[in-house]
């Protein structure tokens, strides 16, 4: 074998310290949404209302959207493996300290540390596979990075529902401590000792991290709890919106006065990096607001638990299964553009699939939208994680990840938020547009309250309580048929900002190597 096809190839230790990234990545996804399915039971354990409750989640996305563009700085500073030892070591202990949890402040305390910690695991991920993978097998490593990147928080409610009914919602965060063990191992296996460079530390763009720390911790919280507070109408929204705007000015004003600004949004002067963070910005809208949507349907009218929804949710998990074996060999041959305009399409039509509900609607009536939405999410994200890297020197490819990362969480937030507002205002709409069509005045309503009536009255022989029994369920009624139409058509926006990001999909563009470049594993 000559030198050229061993520097090709990645040694049994790169693909170490991929798996070790790999599961970093798994561990912090899945912390997103495994207290989901588990939260009445904390919120009761801890003696939270459910409108505090909400910060067990809050307080994990709050920090973490903060860490992913930092990483790139401190993976700098401490070096990449005394960095990630010591955030899988924080994470375990974070998440032990959520699991003994008896006061609100001590549960949302550890989450904001497993956020903060969890949120270093994703992008450096993403840097361990570029700069230890050569180029051919880099769609291997991308592969293996999206579907824990989609699968993470799919598995997060089941897991956590399985626990929580049949352990104890304490596991949702136990469960960590023998992963981390694991992760340790990895790493210390995987990962080359490199010494900390200090100086990166004290020369460090320090406005752009104040106002990356004030402004994305600011509007995450704005995003999450803006709806919930009427918005513009809360003196404390209206405060935290003053306070992300200020951060941004700070962020702004660091790229003209930082050596190196901590946000290196002159990435974005690269069209073809640019267009890769406008389409996951869509798509990290598209996944978490599908996320939230399905099986708050399969609670609210088919009355699943949380672990029924997350089965149905998993489905379109199994395509990305079963073409996992296929996908790096099209990422190498076929070109991005397609399949990225492929996965779109998929992911479009899922949801048009589900334009057309009904009250009767269950899980099964998902199968097929689910599937479309598998292969759409693998299609569009996989090639998007490579061409993000593809985009830009191996240099940058830190900086690059903590951007992609933070674009698809930030896309997230504000599809989540604007889903609040428009589930919301839609619900309302309906509801008093079909109140307003059964008056005392309509023949079907008159006939729809005597039958039920007739029917409460055989069985209590009270006519004056059977007629407001009537009335009481055909008030649900109306509520359960304004929230199916409300549902279908936010499924059909979602197809509609889907389908927009099918022109940026043509600026993408994998580079070819550069001649004179060698694929060595990076270090």
């Amino acid at each position: 074998m000559t030198d050229a096809n061993a520097q090709a190839r990645a040694s049994a230790t790169d693909w170490i310290a991929v798996t070790a990234g790999a599961l970093g990545a798994l561990m912090a996804t899945l912390d997103i949404s495994i207290t989901n399915s588990a939260l009445p039971q904390i919120q009761g354990e801890i003696g939270a209302t459910g409108t505090e409750g909400t910060w067990i989640s809050t307080g994990y996305l709050m920090s973490e959207i903060v860490m992913i563009p930092l990483a790139a700085w401190l993976t700098r500073v401490f070096g990449l493996r005394n960095f990630l030892l010591g955030n899988a070591v924080l994470f375990t202990l974070f998440s032990i300290m959520c699991g003994l949890s008896n006061s609100l402040p001590m549960m949302v305390a550890g989450r904001i540390g497993q956020g903060f910690t969890g949120g270093a695991m994703i992008p450096t991920a993403q840097t361990i596979i570029r700069t230890r993978l050569p180029r051919q097998q880099m769609p291997v490593g991308m592969t293996i990075f999206g579907l824990i990147v989609l699968l993470g928080p799919l598995l997060g409610p089941v897991l956590g529902g399985w626990l929580a009914e049949n352990i104890s919602w304490s596991w949702c965060f136990f469960i960590n401590l023998p992963v981390g063990i694991a992760l340790a191992v990895l790493l210390v296996s995987g990962l080359p000792a490199d010494k900390p460079q200090w100086e990166a530390f004290f020369k460090a763009d320090w406005i752009g991290i104040a106002g990356l720390a004030i402004g994305l911790s600011s509007l995450t919280v704005v995003l999450e709890e803006g709806q919930r507070n009427q918005w513009f109408e809360s003196h404390e929204i209206v405060l935290l919106t003053c306070v992300t705007a200020f951060g941004f000015i700070l962020i702004a004003v660091s790229q003209f006065v930082a050596k190196q600004p901590i946000v290196r949004l002159s990435l974005l002067r690269n069209p073809r990096y640019a267009s890769v963070i406008f389409i996951v910005f869509a798509v990290g809208a598209g996944l978490y607001c599908v996320s939230f949507l399905l099986p708050q349907f399969l609670s609210i009218v088919a009355g699943y638990n949380a672990f029924q929804s997350g089965s149905i949710m998993l489905i379109s998990g199994v395509p990305a299964f079963l073409i996992m074996p296929v996908l790096p060999r099209l990422l190498g041959k076929v070109d991005s553009r397609i399949l990225v305009i492929s996965g779109l399409l998929f992911f479009a039509a899922s949801c048009l699939l589900d334009i057309s509900l009904t009250a009767q609607s269950v899980g099964h009536d998902f199968f097929w939208s689910q599937i479309l939405r598998g292969f759409g999410q693998m299609l569009a994200m996989m090639p998007l994680n490579q061409a993000s890297m593809a985009a830009v020197s191996r240099e940058e490819s830190g900086d690059a990840a903590g951007l992609y990362n933070m674009a698809r969480n930030l896309g997230g937030s504000v599809g989540l938020a604007i889903l609040g507002t428009v589930i919301d205002r839609r619900n309302d709409f309906h509801g008093a547009a079909i109140r307003e069509s059964v008056t005392a005045n309509s023949i079907i309503g008159q006939e729809r309250i005597a039958g039920s009536a007739a029917s409460f009255f055989a069985q209590t022989g009270d006519m004056a309580h059977a007629k407001l029994q009537a009335l009481g369920q055909l008030s649900m009624q109306i509520s359960q048929q304004a929230i199916v139409m409300t549902y279908s058509e936010t499924f059909y926006v979602l197809a509609i900002a889907l389908l927009a990001c099918l022109p940026l999909a043509l600026l993408l563009k994998t580079p070819k190597p550069q001649p004179g470049e060698m694929p060595s594993a990076g270090h």
